[in-house]
């Protein structure tokens, strides 16, 4: 039986949909996302980036967004209702902003579903996981989907994948040492579900190996078409062995999340352990000065940290630990 995991977080929302014990797709919700796609709302036109084809607005949260095109008759300084189509995008040393269009004539204010209500609409149940409970998400491999999500990496039956992240597109590269025939069906399909896993959009390149076949290559295309769910555009393989995918891009994958800004996604992760570190008395978080210099600009989540816990938190910085390598300690376990 499939079904989807739900834990409402400390500065993010989790969901996993779990098939057989393990995790078939996953998405993360931060709360400092900005507006999510769907989102309808009264914006002012700030900037011409391209005349009639580009502008930046902001709406009235403060929050920005690139529109294309720019409707005729729009002046810079000029109000309009706005629908947002893909939510901004984390990248190393800059954030990418949100896509917006013109909203339809009489279109009301209006708040694009959170992760919640998403998973809520899909045709499998919902479960939401108590922090006080087994880890059941843990138990169907989260440390596992978020390290492959910081490290590109993934092992499959008879080979490896490495999946990067460019600002054109996501490149998943095929290696192995299968006879390269069935490598390149068997680096498809784990390329096909590396891709659900991490819940990737937009352009994709999957690179594999070189088949002189036809038929090697069309039983690549088609272990493709049998694991990931329509709706989505492809190439045929070329003879080189690469093959472009073009999915709906509506919000960050969790590679862009996690290697985007690997300072916040590990102070968030240790959030979690420290809400699940049993024992009593404080709970004192041990990580790199840098992670704890993010946990302390956040004063509402140490004090929903606190509530939770029903204890006080200590922070203490130590240079000596790696960005991701943090810890949490009870007084009392």
């Amino acid at each position: 039986m499939r079904e989807w995991l739900y834990e409402a977080g400390i500065g993010e929302a989790r969901a996993a949909l779990i098939e057989d014990g393990r995790i078939i797709t996953a998405a993360i919700e931060a709360d400092d996302d900005g507006p999510r796609a769907g989102t309808v709302a009264a914006a002012r036109l700030t900037r011409i980036v391209i005349p009639g084809r580009r502008a930046i607005v902001t709406l009235d949260s403060g929050h920005e967004a690139l529109i294309e095109p720019v409707p005729a008759g729009v002046t810079q300084g000029a109000r309009l209702m706005i629908e947002i189509g893909r939510a901004g995008l984390p990248e190393p040393g800059r954030a990418k902003l949100a896509i917006a269009r013109v909203a339809p004539p009489g279109s009301e204010p209006a708040t694009g579903p959170d992760l919640a209500a998403r998973i809520a609409a899909t045709v499998d149940p919902v479960r939401l996981v108590s922090m006080h409970g087994p880890d059941q998400l843990e138990a169907a491999g989260w440390s596992e989907l978020i390290e492959e999500a910081a490290t590109g990496a993934c092992d499959f039956e008879g080979g490896s994948l490495r999946l990067s992240l460019t600002p054109a597109m996501t490149l998943i590269d095929v290696d192995g040492w299968l006879p390269l025939a069935d490598l390149a069906a068997a680096g498809a399909a784990a390329a096909a579900q590396m891709i659900m896993r991490h819940d990737v959009g937009g352009s994709i390149g999957i690179d594999l190996p070189t088949v002189e076949s036809k038929a090697a290559r069309l039983a690549a295309a088609a272990a493709i078409d049998s694991i990931l769910p329509q709706p989505f555009e492809r190439t045929a393989v070329n003879g080189f062995g690469f093959i472009q995918i073009i999915r709906r891009r509506m919000r960050a994958s969790l590679p862009e999340r996690v290697q985007g800004d690997p300072v916040i996604a590990a102070a968030r992760a240790l959030l979690r352990r420290a809400e699940r570190t049993p024992g009593a008395g404080p709970r004192t978080i041990s990580a790199a000065p840098r992670v704890i210099a993010a946990i302390e600009h956040r004063v509402d989540w140490q004090v929903e940290l606190a509530r939770r816990v029903g204890a006080p938190i200590v922070l203490r910085a130590d240079p000596a630990l790696a960005i991701s390598a943090g810890h949490v300690d009870a007084q009392n376990p």
